[in-house]
Parts: C-alpha cells; sequence; structure tokens
C-alpha cells in the first residue's frame, strides 16, 4: 500500500509537467518572406528566423538595449564603436561562434552587391574588423545616433556555412546559433522549427513551434477557437472585439513602433501629378478610418512617424478632409474617371482598401484592388516604379525608435522602398543621420515632414497596435517592437 501510495503522489506532482504543451502553433497572415535574417524584415519572416539566430544585440521587453552575442560596447571615438563578444556560443552544426562571424555578417549586410533591403538601415556603416580573439571594431561615415539602435536587428550568420552553400542555398537550409534549429520550410504553407537543448541561453519552453501561413482571419480564428491554433498574428480590430468574449482565448495587444500610411507612387502613372496626390489626400478620411475600422486601437498621426519615435514633430498638421475640394481639384486637371492601381496583400486589412476605393470613388476616380501574396507585395514595393502601384498600404517599423529608421529608407531617394525624390528633402535626412545634437537633429526632421507634407509621397493614418489573440494558457507579453521570441513564452493549463 505505501508504495502504491508513493506512485500516486509521484503521478499527482508530475501532473503540471506532463500538461506541459511540447509544441507551439502559430498562424500567420501570411507566408513568410524569407528565412535569411539580411533580406526582408517583414513580421512573418523575423517571427521566425529571430528565433534561429541571435542578434549583436537585443532588446529585453521594457524595450533597453541589452548584450547578446556582444557583452560590452564602447565608442573609441565618435566614428568607432567596439564590441567585445562571447566566447562560448556555437552555431547549430557545434561550430564555434567568432569574431569572423560577426564582421561578415556587418559586410554582408552592408554590402551593395547583396542588395538587403535592409541596406539604408546599416549603411552609414564603412568597415567591420576583428580586433581581438573575441573583439570587433565598427567604423561608421559620420557619426550616427541610431547605430546601436540598428544593430539590434544584425543577426549572426555562420562565414563558412554561407559561403559555402550560396545565400540562394542559405535561405532555404538556414543556419544560426539561436535557440531553435530550422527543421522545414514549405513555401506558401508552414515553417516548422525545433529547440536546440544545447542553447547557450534561456532554454526554450516548447520543444517545436509550428509556424502556418493561413492568410484567411475567419479561417485563423476558428484554428484558435479550436485549438489547432495557440496564437494567431494578424487581428483586425473588429476581430478583436469578436474575440475578446471567446471563452478560452484572451487578447494580447501593446502600441507598436509601426505607423500606419498609404505610399503614393509619385514617379509612374497618375499619382506622378501632385496635384493628384493633394486630391487624393483631401478625399481618404483617416478620422472615420480610425473610428469606423480600428475600434480605439490606433492613434491618429498627421506624420509618417509614431509618436514614441524620436523626430515626432507634433504641430504639423496634414490635409484636412474635403471631398468637396478634392472633387473639383480631379475635374480642374482633367482626371475624373481615372484608374487608380492600390497593390494590397492578405496580411493587410480588407476593409481598410475597400473604405480608401469608396472614398475616392466619391470624389471621381476608379480604384482597382490588386491583392498579392506577401512576398509578392515586397518585391513589387520595392522593385521599379511601374510595378510599384499608384497607392499602396503599408504598415512600417524599423525596430529602431527612430525617425531615420523610417523616413530615411522609405522616401529618400535611391532607397528601393521610395518612389519619390526631392533634393531638399534628402538634404534634411541626411543631415539628421550625421548630427549627434538632438535639438539639431529635430530642425532637420520638421524639415523634412514639412517638405512631406506637401510633395505627399505618403498619407499618414495611425500609429498601430499588436493585436495577437492566444488561448488563455500561453503567457507572453508583448512588446512595441513585434519580437516574438519563444523563450520568452510558457504555457500555464
Amino acid at each position: 500500500m505505501r508504495k502504491l501510495a508513493l506512485a500516486i503522489l509521484g503521478l499527482a506532482l508530475a501532473s503540471p509537467a506532463w500538461a506541459q504543451k511540447d509544441t507551439l502553433t502559430v498562424d500567420l497572415a501570411s507566408d513568410v518572406a524569407t528565412m535569411d535574417p539580411h533580406v526582408q524584415w517583414d513580421p512573418e519572416s523575423s517571427s521566425v528566423y529571430r528565433n534561429i539566430f541571435d542578434n549583436l544585440v537585443t532588446r529585453d521587453i521594457p524595450g533597453k538595449i541589452v548584450p547578446q552575442v556582444a557583452t560590452a560596447w564602447r565608442y573609441s571615438d565618435p566614428l568607432t564603436l567596439v564590441f567585445d563578444l562571447r566566447s562560448d556560443i556555437v552555431f547549430q552544426d557545434g561550430s564555434k561562434l567568432t569574431p569572423e562571424d560577426v564582421a561578415f555578417s556587418v559586410r554582408r549586410m552592408i554590402n551593395p552587391a547583396f542588395k538587403s533591403p535592409q541596406l539604408s538601415q546599416f549603411d552609414q556603416i564603412v568597415a567591420a574588423d576583428v580586433t581581438g580573439p573575441a573583439q570587433v571594431t565598427l567604423h561608421t561615415k559620420t557619426p550616427y545616433p541610431v547605430l546601436l539602435a540598428q544593430l539590434t536587428k544584425l543577426s549572426i550568420v555562420p562565414k563558412a556555412y554561407v559561403e559555402k552553400l550560396g545565400d540562394v542555398a542559405f535561405n532555404q537550409q538556414v543556419m544560426g546559433s539561436g535557440p531553435y534549429r530550422l527543421r522545414s520550410w514549405q513555401r506558401g504553407q508552414q515553417s516548422v522549427i525545433d529547440a536546440v537543448d544545447t542553447y547557450w541561453g534561456p532554454k526554450p519552453t516548447f520543444k517545436t513551434a509550428i509556424f502556418r501561413a493561413v492568410p484567411d482571419a475567419t479561417t485563423r480564428m476558428a484554428d484558435l477557437r479550436t485549438s489547432r491554433a495557440d496564437i494567431i498574428r494578424g487581428i483586425s480590430p473588429d476581430d478583436a472585439v469578436t474575440m475578446k468574449a471567446e471563452p478560452g482565448i484572451k487578447l494580447l495587444t501593446v502600441p507598436s513602433e509601426r505607423v500606419a500610411y498609404l505610399f503614393m507612387n509619385a514617379q509612374f502613372g497618375p499619382t506622378k501629378d501632385k496635384r493628384l496626390r493633394q486630391a487624393i489626400s483631401m478625399a481618404v478620411d483617416r478620422d472615420l478610418i480610425i473610428s469606423a475600422l480600428q475600434q480605439g486601437y490606433g492613434k491618429k498621426v498627421d506624420i509618417v512617424l509614431p509618436s514614441s519615435n524620436f523626430g515626432y514633430i507634433e504641430d504639423i498638421t496634414f490635409w484636412p478632409h474635403d471631398p468637396a475640394r478634392a472633387r473639383a481639384l480631379i475635374k480642374d486637371i482633367g482626371a475624373e474617371g481615372t484608374t487608380v492601381v492600390f497593390l494590397t496583400a492578405p496580411s493587410y486589412d480588407r476593409r481598410l482598401n475597400e473604405a480608401v476605393q469608396q472614398m475616392l470613388a466619391e470624389v471621381g476616380l476608379k480604384v482597382d484592388i490588386v491583392s498579392v501574396d506577401f512576398p509578392t507585395y515586397l518585391r513589387r514595393r520595392q522593385g521599379q516604379p511601374e510595378e510599384s502601384g499608384h497607392l499602396a498600404q503599408g504598415r512600417w517599423s524599423c525596430g529602431c525608435q527612430d525617425a531615420d529608421g523610417v523616413i530615411f529608407p522609405l522616401f529618400r531617394s535611391g532607397s528601393i522602398w521610395s518612389k519619390f525624390s526631392n533634393p531638399e528633402f534628402d538634404a534634411a535626412v541626411d543631415a539628421a543621420r550625421v548630427v549627434l545634437d538632438e535639438k539639431e537633429r529635430l530642425k532637420y526632421y520638421r524639415r523634412a515632414f514639412e517638405i512631406m507634407r506637401e510633395e505627399i509621397p505618403a498619407i499618414p493614418l495611425f500609429q498601430d497596435v499588436s493585436i495577437y489573440a492566444a488561448r488563455k494558457e500561453l503567457q507572453w507579453t508583448p512588446t512595441p517592437n513585434e519580437a516574438f521570441f519563444l523563450a520568452d513564452m510558457t504555457w500555464r493549463p
């Protein structure tokens, strides 16, 4: 009897551990665009690959920049930043992570021939040198006040492995030093990653994570209700209201660093005419979009920057909603009946697209909504002006909490994202990124945003709120920079 009692007690004590899930299933709004962390930095892709790689530095949950591969850093002069590195990290094949891998990762990112969409976030770096057995030194063209914040996005890749496979094959068979390794990637369907038992840092709760591409929001919600998914991304505010009342489900929300905007192509098609861009700006009712579609999730902004970021200028106001004036202007320039192509993807709010379509119809324009999968959307938006549509919905975050990471890559001449060119704007944003004095930087950003207000390469909408829906058992705190670290998640039945 005593043995039986001890056995029963052992089962009772063990039951919480048995209840712990081994597998976490995540429904994403679209497919992963890349597994290579030096290519795209979209939410779906980074949700997966950021768990496979370690970064030079990272942010903690409150948002402070903290060590990861680097243990400490210091400026030896305004152009030189020295990093001391951990010496106990290994890649997932057992090879040691060395300063050569760190320097290679920087050089790869800043190599114009590599054509990283993230290049503008790192192009102030001119050299990365190994300067000790556990040390790397970065050199910049000029003083760059946002350098450390940008480096929170620099994942470290294995030099020998990448050079052996080549860039294309590496994207299919990525390997990092992070807490998870890639098991499989079925394009358009799902990605599977497995925990690395020997990881040097915090051990992940889940042995396996499955990230599924589920473009239809109704299906994602059904998956969560039936426990086919444990957490879902891409929840619209209306869906959030519905899901909030669901038993066994909870909402996880946080004001993000992301700003929602409408891109306007100033270099191709009818929107090349600034007068038409002005008319479109007056036709779009931003207050109605926020009140009717955002359900309180979203704060209106008058510039393409969230108020949480350095460089936000509060007293610049955007074009007022004035459909009568918009209609008259369209008639004056002979643009009545003009067709405007609106490029979008399933991960963007379809209702917002349709609302804009209706608003522009009311002032005499036709809107052709063209929806493509997210990887195609990114390729077209980053392509030539004639590929990019005349309008497009965008939600941008640099993860750096600074205007330099937003309006420089989006609108500076020569950026792959920009379909706008203005020498005075370029001069202002160029100056702002090399001045250390914050008051001086703000003067340059004021001028840049004043030019954007007049030239209208985009319509600012609102500061976005990240909305996730999850099973109540999942314990996790979302962050403004939208990091999706599985190691921060636990399961409590």
